[in-house]
């Protein structure tokens, strides 16, 4: 047989023992396996059930042992050497400080990836004081959710000359925001969904043969209620906030929305607060291009009495967007093969979008409705100030309060 079968062969039946086994009996299991292997035995059996060679060697000697092994004794729980992330609290967040202004991924995914290899990331670490290998980086890069590509994934088409340097702008940027307890919002605006008895992609648990009935056919209808809904991620609280429209998604909307922010949450975290940093992409309600999101930017500069910092990403790169991989992604899977049924599905639905790092999410229904086509005159938007900034001020530009 093959190396490859046999190794398919072992995990097979390893799958179907393992869960009736413990610690102990486990790298019995895998012993007598190597063992009636030979040669070779004890590499095919690490492969196959991913215990180490060191576990399945001590498992021959217990085999080997006169003494009568008891297999009920086993190492009490917590017991065997601890994880570096136990042992050292701050190391996964010096290691996706090394790793922002190189962090990929797909939007609607929570799988991220890094460009740097694991020896790299490695050596960044080992000259902040930390002792870890390369080997070990891979294990933190699992905890934090990436995986190691060799190749980009997807067809992003021709970048930008500035993209990586309007990537390390807003890093820099946010760094120092953070510093001095300022508060930094991503924004965006999540796809819009039909509301009724659709079928929503993925799956949930239900009883056996009774899955959730839905319409057959979602053919486009301009009478079929639509959801908009434009959310606020604050990177440092690990926060955020959705306004749930139930009209157009216009810049109007999202300044509405960032204004709704700050004063339920934002006014809250950072008391203290003198100006905001956003990032955002550079369409949609929140485009470079759009005098209405400028104008009423400045609107909400005026009221709360604050400079209003913004970064837009460079065309095509949105998916770096903070929000995207910290919120919209969960919320996604929160609500997958469930239909939106009403509004109040949706709200609640995000309202109870959770994560293991502590995501909180509030969300409302917005019932505003929000006009298409509002143009700013000439001799209006020469009101606003809009102090662009050195490097690209395309892309970065201040919102000064006029009072």
């Amino acid at each position: 047989m093959k190396h490859t079968d046999l190794v398919k062969e072992i995990k097979k039946k390893f799958n179907l023992a393992s869960p009736h086994l413990n610690e102990r009996t486990r790298r019995i299991w895998a012993a007598i396996e190597a063992k009636a292997l030979g040669h070779g035995g004890i590499t095919i059996l690490s492969s196959a059930t991913n215990l180490s060679r060191s576990t399945i060697h001590l498992g021959l000697d217990e085999l080997k042992s006169k003494r009568k092994i008891d297999v009920e004794k086993i190492r009490k729980p917590g017991g065997g050497r601890k994880k570096i992330i136990e042992k050292d609290k701050t190391i996964l967040g010096d290691l996706e400080a090394i790793l922002e202004p190189a962090t990929r991924g797909d939007p609607e995914s929570i799988l991220r990836w890094t460009c740097k290899s694991t020896k790299q990331l490695a050596n960044e670490l080992n000259k902040k004081g930390y002792r870890v290998s390369d080997r070990k980086i891979c294990d933190l890069l699992s905890d934090l959710g990436y995986s190691l590509q060799a190749n980009r994934k997807t067809n992003e088409g021709k970048n930008h000359p500035d993209r990586d340097a309007q990537f390390l702008y807003i890093y820099k940027k946010v760094k120092n925001f953070q510093s001095s307890k300022q508060p930094v919002i991503s924004v965006d605006t999540k796809k819009k969904e039909l509301v009724g008895n659709h079928k929503n992609q993925g799956k949930e648990w239900n009883p056996k043969g009774k899955p959730i009935e839905v319409n057959t056919y979602d053919f486009p209808d301009k009478n079929t209620p639509k959801a908009a809904p434009y959310g606020v991620y604050d990177i440092a609280k690990n926060e955020g906030w959705v306004s749930v429209g139930i009209s157009s998604d216009t810049a109007e909307f999202a300044v509405a929305t960032i204004s709704k922010w700050w004063v339920k949450m934002g006014k809250k975290s950072y008391p203290n607060a003198k100006k905001i940093y956003i990032t955002s992409d550079c369409g949609g309600s929140n485009s470079r291009r759009s005098r209405l999101w400028k104008m009423e930017l400045q609107k909400l500069a005026d009221k709360i009495h604050m400079d209003i910092h913004v970064s837009h990403f460079p065309p095509g790169t949105s998916k770096w967007n903070k929000i995207e991989h910290k919120m919209f992604s969960f919320i996604s899977i929160n609500w997958r093969g469930r239909p939106l049924t009403t509004y109040n599905v949706i709200v609640n639905l995000i309202s109870n979008t959770k994560t293991k790092t502590g995501l909180e999410i509030r969300a409302e229904l917005d019932e505003k409705k929000y006009a298409k086509g509002i143009k700013i005159s000439d001799e209006d938007f020469k009101s606003i100030r809009i102090e662009k900034c050195k490097f690209h001020g395309e892309w970065n530009y201040i919102i000064k309060s006029r009072n």
